[in-house]
């Protein structure tokens, strides 16, 4: 492998001169060689350190494996790496980072203690991340090289990953993104090791003193007395790790899309460049084949060809539910106010424009302004509502409380706007004005863990229903939280307990609560093994201080409660194209805005075919007639299942006469000739269980 002094070389062949917008980075080998001094002088610290807790280095420990083998090691000499070596069994190949007594570190990192450890591979998530963070950096230092442009940030995804690049007026064109998969694809096989280093607040400036992102992200994010730094060939990057030992590890990588973006929401444009990497080939090339699968059940198309919604230009980001569309928008939000009547929470309304010191009062104005549209009214500043939380608050506190009230449980569907930058707008999953299933819970400390129980049963109902399993994660405090730990400690307990009792399994996600409270964080599975994160119960302690919430004690004192902020749908919106996705078009019955279509076999049973129909939506059925005189009966019937109607009824003149329809499934399953009146019953029983294969139990 290339040894570290060889980063500023030349490190992929054929990058084309053309494509460069700058010529190289002068400062770059003086920054390379300040990382070099940094991390050759952390060595040797940490080849001699010793303190409280901390063995001496070369003192013996012990190494206890899931399953509960023990291996024995060496303090600071010892490493992730060399045990998965060890143990054989291709473990050393396949291994990606550790998990070191619950917390996530690099292979190489040497252990310092006593040690559970746990190899993740790309089949965990952690891992995952892990290879994809790695693979953001591959794409950066190329991108850097490849246009002479600055590094603003490299991400993971849920998906893959992306950089974001100052160019100045350039743009990253897409017919360069071939040239560009090929030059990180040669940077990948040079083997490049990332190399990491915790550096000081002052060294982070005077490693990063030419980017002013870098600074402008340590300013704002770090907030601890030292950071972690990267290092990979050429580039230097502000990440919090951990990363693969050496980019040869990446053995396919695909480059996606190029964009524009704002960078921080604030006025820089920078370019996005969004890629995706596997450990094979093989696996490159199986993630391409649920790309073609999901291309085809991509929701702007079946929303399109099911004529369910559209977007126009005049409305940039806000959706046009056309009635089938609207059908299905209306079954998702009856079945969340089904288990609101059964789960004591109360609908309520509220505005949709506010003052902005409502936002400044909640917090939401210095962290979230960007994305909150305002507008002058008069001498008068006012703002489209982006979330209900601050005015569930305010009908909180609008008249006194008392602890018999309690727990409060305020529903909302309200309309939300959210000022998205054009770039980010993505049919239904990304847009600037939506519906969520949206409560919000005050209780005392003492309720809350029985409410965040109920808060559970409801995710696995309603999720249950709509066909999806899903991970939870409990999510703890994170650097820069708001309050005392003493409080965040008791909560977390209480969800932890939560979830314990729950009986479904369970990840931490240390420090990734938000900063008002801890979270847990509900990501469902669809049809195509993707992952969605839709619901979320969090817990909030700042905003009851902020609107100085109380209620009335049982022993007559002023107490604060407790807030839960609960969503199982999510936006509505982004729940109706994952739904779209999963079920590729072929909606639960219960849920179908093509329930049934009238098939009348020849022109003269129109009429009857008509009364069919009109039965069926007098009872509540959805129901459409395919009256086309110039079709033959085989035609209309092909052309109701590549429409996925649930049922199809045929009439003819002995069904006319009999006061019948001949059923039909959509999977061209022949039921039989039914009563119109017994069909509409059992179709409404079949829509009203929410039963998800209808057509089975017809």
């Amino acid at each position: 492998m290339p040894s570290a002094g060889s980063g500023a070389r030349l490190l992929f062949a054929g990058a084309p001169r053309r494509h460069r917008v700058s010529g190289p980075d002068p400062g770059l080998s003086e920054r390379l060689r300040l990382f070099q001094r940094l991390r050759e002088a952390q060595e040797r610290r940490d080849g001699t350190a010793t303190g409280p807790g901390r063995p001496a280095p070369g003192t013996p420990i012990r190494i206890s494996l899931p399953g509960g083998s023990r291996l024995p090691g060496r303090a600071l000499q010892t490493t992730p790496f060399q045990v998965a070596a060890e143990l054989g069994g291709g473990l050393a190949e396949a291994a990606l980072v550790a998990r070191v007594n619950g917390t996530l570190q690099d292979l190489d990192r040497p252990l310092e203690t006593d040690s559970d450890l746990e190899l993740l591979d790309f089949s965990t998530p952690e891992g995952r991340e892990a290879f994809w963070r790695s693979g953001a950096s591959v794409l950066a230092a190329v991108t850097e090289q490849f246009y002479g442009a600055t590094l603003c940030s490299a991400q993971a995804t849920e998906d893959g990953f992306f950089c974001d690049v100052h160019m100045g007026e350039r743009t990253v064109q897409r017919a360069e993104l071939p040239a560009l998969e090929d030059a990180c694809a040669a940077f990948a096989r040079a083997g490049h090791r990332f190399e990491r280093l915790e550096a000081t607040r002052q060294q982070l400036g005077q490693l990063f003193k030419d980017n002013s992102f870098q600074l402008q992200q340590i300013e704002e994010d770090v907030t601890s007395p030292t950071a972690t730094v990267y290092r990979c060939g050429p580039l230097l990057q502000l990440c919090p790790g951990p990363l693969l030992r050496h980019t040869g590890l990446i053995a396919a990588l695909r480059v996606l899309t190029s964009s524009a973006a704002f960078w921080r929401g604030g006025p820089r444009s920078v370019q996005r460049v969004a890629a995706v990497a596997f450990p094979s080939a093989e696996a490159l090339a199986a993630w391409q084949r649920a790309q073609d699968e999901a291309a085809l059940r991509d929701h702007r198309r079946i929303g399109r060809e099911q004529e369910l919604f559209f977007f126009h230009k005049l409305s940039p980001g806000s959706c046009f539910f056309l009635p089938r569309g609207a059908h299905i928008y209306n079954a998702l939000v009856d079945l969340i106010r089904s288990e609101y009547r059964a789960r004591g929470f109360s609908e309520v309304v509220t505005p949709n424009v506010f003052a902005p010191q409502l936002w400044e009062l909640s917090g939401h104005w210095q962290h979230y302004s960007p994305h909150i549209f305002s507008f002058a009214a008069g001498a008068e500043t006012l703002s489209l509502k982006p979330m209900n939380c601050p005015a569930h608050c305010l009908m909180f506190a609008h008249r006194p409380r008392s602890w018999r009230e309690l727990p409060l449980r305020l529903a909302d569907f309200g309309v939300l706007h959210r000022n998205e930058p054009p770039g980010s707008l993505t049919g239904l999953t990304r847009v600037r004005r939506f519906q969520q299933d949206d409560a919000h819970i005050f209780c005392t400390m003492e309720q809350l863990e029985s409410e965040i129980d109920a808060c559970l049963d409801f995710v696995r109902t309603v999720y249950a229903v709509l066909g999806f399993s899903f991970r939870l994660a409990l999510a703890t405090r994170p650097p820069g939280f708001l309050g005392d730990p003493q409080t965040w400690d008791r909560a977390e307990q209480h969800l932890e307990r939560s979830l314990r009792s729950f009986g479904q399994p369970w990840e931490l996600s240390p420090g990734d609560g938000a900063f008002y409270g801890p979270k847990i964080d509900i990501r469902i599975r669809d049809a195509l093994g993707r992952h969605h994160q839709c619901g979320t119960i969090q817990l909030d302690f700042q905003m009851p201080e902020r609107f100085e919430l109380e209620y009335a004690s049982s022993t007559g004192g002023a107490e604060r409660p407790v807030l839960i902020h609960r969503a199982v749908l999510g936006s509505v919106e982004r729940m109706v194209a994952v739904l779209a996705e999963s079920c590729g078009g072929r909606w639960p019955f219960w849920l179908s805005p093509l329930q049934v279509v009238v098939i009348p076999q020849v022109p003269e049973v129109d009429d009857y075919a008509r009364e069919v129909q009109a039965v069926l939506r007098g009872g509540g059925i959805v129901a459409d007639l395919d009256g086309d005189a110039g079709a033959t009966l085989a035609r209309k019937i092909r052309r109701a299942q590549l429409a996925h109607y649930n049922f199809q009824l045929v009439v003819g003149r002995r069904e006319r006469a009999r006061g019948t329809v001949s059923v039909r499934t959509r999977d061209n399953r022949q039921l039989g000739e039914r009563e119109v009146r017994g069909v509409l019953r059992r179709l409404r029983e079949l829509r009203d269980a929410r039963v998800p294969d209808a057509e089975e139990q017809f």
